[in-house]
């Protein structure tokens, strides 16, 4: 049976705060619980006006335990940004915690522009190539203690945390499948390899102590409203963002657009279009078919749904709808 889940970037709209994001940003995981949706997730980005997430365990636990039995974790921690063992000993005190409600997924992008990246001391040389063996050390502190090890992550040893990757390109499908972890896919905002990267993954996955089978997740934008116009209307706010992204000027999240044909008309508009076509805009039955046809394209096993709504309102009613389609469509298995 597939699985629907939230991505959140605990976004920071124009005209409020951090604090606005991260109150936003718990009631929408306790909206998303009681509609059924299985997991809640919240991904790491730097120097970014309209994203609170930077500290990323920080804001899981502020959700956490603002739940009851949502699964609540990282979509994802930037792994290069951070030294294996402080992540086992963060995600370790998080399950301590939430026992059996943590989700760690790991990302091998820094989320950030380079500069930042170096204001995170982080080694720039070679980054990339340490990535595997870093993932292995995560999972090795993790790992029951043995006798006389000198160093342990305290909390962390021999807890049962899955570990997934996350990726928008054909190497976090490979690595995962080497590694027998389940595998989430960034469609939402980079969906040129998606398909070629599920099928790496189940065609090369190795069964481990996790997972026996490959689990596949990819992500899709939602933008659900009571009419086709509104929700294209809630959706400007998003295609501004990007806009501001691709232009280097990254702001916070503005509101929906009053001209439409005017932002259409922008240079960047066409690459913008591409970045997000993994998207469900829409009325109810609009966002039906257009979620449909994703879960027939990709044979996902998990859904990820995320939406840079503006109005707070608008963005738990774009979830209820959301919720009500997943369930449907879980019910029909030509969807599936």
């Amino acid at each position: 049976m597939i699985r629907y889940s939230v991505l959140d970037l605990a976004p920071i709209k124009q005209g409020e705060e951090a604090a606005d994001a991260f109150h936003h940003s718990r009631e929408l995981a306790q909206h998303a619980e009681a509609l059924g949706y299985h997991r809640f997730w919240l991904a790491e980005h730097h120097n970014m006006p309209g994203i609170a997430s930077a500290a990323t365990a920080v804001v899981i636990g502020h959700v956490a335990a603002g739940t009851r039995s949502i699964r609540v974790g990282s979509g994802g921690i930037m792994l290069p940004n951070h030294a294996p063992l402080m992540v086992a000993e963060q995600f370790g005190t998080l399950n301590a915690l939430f026992p059996g409600r943590i989700d760690l997924g790991l990302g091998r992008a820094p989320g950030t522009d380079m500069r930042t990246a170096r204001a995170l001391r982080r080694n720039l040389s070679g980054e990339a190539d340490s990535f595997p063996q870093d993932v292995v050390e995560l999972q090795q502190w993790f790992a029951p203690a043995r006798e006389g090890q000198p160093v342990r992550a305290v909390p962390g040893a021999g807890m049962e945390i899955p570990i997934w990757l996350l990726g928008s390109s054909l190497y976090s499908a490979q690595l995962a499948a080497a590694l027998g972890l389940p595998f989430a896919f960034a469609s939402h905002f980079a969906p040129q390899a998606m398909l070629q990267a599920l099928e790496i993954y189940r065609e090369g996955f190795r069964p481990s102590a996790q997972l026996e089978k490959p689990y596949s997740m990819a992500a899709m934008n939602l933008f659900a409203a009571e009419s086709d116009e509104e929700g294209a209307r809630l959706f400007t706010s998003l295609q501004q963002q990007f806009l501001n992204l691709r232009r280097g000027t990254p702001g916070k999240l503005p509101p929906p657009a009053e001209d439409v044909p005017a932002l259409q008309r922008e240079a960047e508009w066409a690459g913008v279009g591409n970045s997000l076509s993994c998207s469900a805009v829409g009325s109810r039955e609009t966002v039906k078919r257009q979620i449909a046809e994703f879960l027939e394209r990709t044979q996902v096993d998990e859904l990820m749904l995320t939406g840079m709504i503006y109005d707070h309102d608008a963005r738990l009613r774009s979830y209820s709808i959301g919720a009500e389609v997943c369930r449907e469509l879980i019910r029909e298995p030509v969807a599936c």
